[in-house]
Order: C-alpha cells, then structure tokens, then sequence
C-alpha cells in the first residue's frame, strides 16, 4: 500500500486551483501546497494559471512533513511543468519563505539542517540504516509545531541541547551498527509532548521491548517511529502492536 500523498499538476486557468480528497484540508491560500504555487507563479512571472489535486494519504498534523513535503515538491513540479524557468537557488529561497523545513524536501537525501532549519548539508546514505525499517503509528489525533515549540521553553535542557549532539548522530550513523545509533538518537521535541500526551511514551516502551532497535517521535508529533532492521520483524512487531493497542490506529511500514 502507497501511504504518500500524490499530486497532480495542469496547466490552464488563471490564479491556482487547488483540490484535495480529505475536506478536513483547506484549499485556498492557509494551505501550504496553494501558497507554494502562488509564490511560484509570481516569482517565474507566470500569467497562465494551474490546476493541482491533492491526493491525501499522509495524516495531518502527523509529524512526518507531509505538508512541508508537498509544498516543496509543489515548486519541483511546478518548475518542471513550465520548462525549469527558477534555479535551485531561487526555489530554495521560495521554500524557505515557506517554511524553516520545506527546503529540506527540495532534495532526496539525509541531511544536517542548521540556522532555523533552511540551511541544508545533504548527506550520504547511512550505512547504519541498509536493510531498516520504520514502523509508523499515529494515535489519531494531531500536535501543533507551534505549540510544541512555544511549549519547549519550559524544558530548558531540551531546549538548549548538547553542542554537537547532531553531528555525533550522524557519525554513529556511518557505522553499520543499528544498536550503537540507536542509542544516539533524540528529539528534543518529546519534552514538552510526551508530558501532554503519556499516551505516546507507552508507545515508545511497548515497541522497544518487543524488538524495536530505537522508538521516537517524529518531528513535533504526534507520529511515533520504531525502526527494526528487516521487513518481516517489522511486520511481527506491528501486528505485537495492534494485538495490544487495537486495530484503529494508522500505521505504515516504510523501508528506510
């Protein structure tokens, strides 16, 4: 099963156009896809309208940049359909007018993201993570970023951080040992989130006790990742899941 959102851009019409299969999802100018479009339009100077569809399929508010991505993949396909009339410089201004993570998704790779998040490093692929996959769960209801950060304030130590804590990941990352970079990974995020929302930390300890190598939060919530290395034990460990949690929530299994 595709869990991805999808989208399909056309030529024709005058302003942007915007469609999405969930009604939960605004389609004018609050949504990032349609704001990303706009600002494209204007910056190539493009008259001629577009027409995008949505297909959504990434659940909202989730943590997994879902919007961010199909923002950034918005500009992407926008600059092909209209025969590349930006640079990548100028789309990478664009995304990051858009928001602090849309560059991100302007490029396929891992990378280290520094300044307020548009300053992109990519990275090669880790070793550490060949033959991984993540088992996604989302609780069913969202998480604000802005209240996740606003709220990291209250968690000083979260806040402020170890300097170099990033870059270390990334080196155990190198390696070809799952178990040592597990070990290393944080998300300065579940301070404030996993306080509101214990749900969240009982998930993270039932997945690390049934096989998971490493269980976090993704981005400020409210997805939680456990990767395992191979499909099948990823498989086993998402149905140890739903035996014990129910069949209700929304999952995927992503090879990494």
């Amino acid at each position: 099963m595709r869990w991805c959102d999808l989208l399909e851009f056309e030529r024709g019409g005058t302003g942007v156009y915007l469609t999405c299969t969930d009604p939960a999802l605004p389609t004018n100018s609050a949504n990032l896809v349609h704001r990303a479009a706009t600002l494209f339009l204007q910056a190539a100077k493009i008259t001629e309208g577009v027409r995008i569809h949505l297909q959504k399929k990434i659940p909202l508010a989730a943590g997994l940049g879902g919007g961010s991505g199909n923002a950034a993949n918005t500009l992407l396909g926008l600059n092909q359909l209209f025969s590349q009339p930006l640079s990548s410089g100028q789309l990478s201004g664009l995304a990051a007018d858009l928001g602090s993570d849309v560059p991100f998704f302007l490029q396929d790779n891992p990378a280290l993201a520094t300044g307020r998040g548009e300053q992109i490093a990519p990275l090669d692929r880790f070793a550490a993570l060949q033959g991984v996959f993540a088992f996604l769960v989302h609780p069913g209801f969202g998480i604000s970023t802005a209240w996740a950060y606003h709220a990291l304030a209250n968690y000083p130590g979260a806040l402020n951080g170890r300097p170099g804590r990033g870059k270390k990941v990334i080196a155990v990352l190198g390696g070809a040992d799952l178990e040592v970079a597990g070990k290393e990974f944080y998300n300065a995020l579940e301070a404030p989130v996993l306080d509101k929302y214990p749900l969240l930390a009982l998930f993270q300890e039932f997945l690390r006790s049934n096989g998971a190598t490493a269980a976090l939060m993704s981005g400020s919530g409210s997805t939680t990742v456990a990767l395992v290395k191979g499909q099948a034990p990823a498989e086993q460990l998402g149905e140890k899941f739903k035996a014990k949690f129910g069949e209700h929530y929304w999952t995927a299994i992503v090879p990494l």
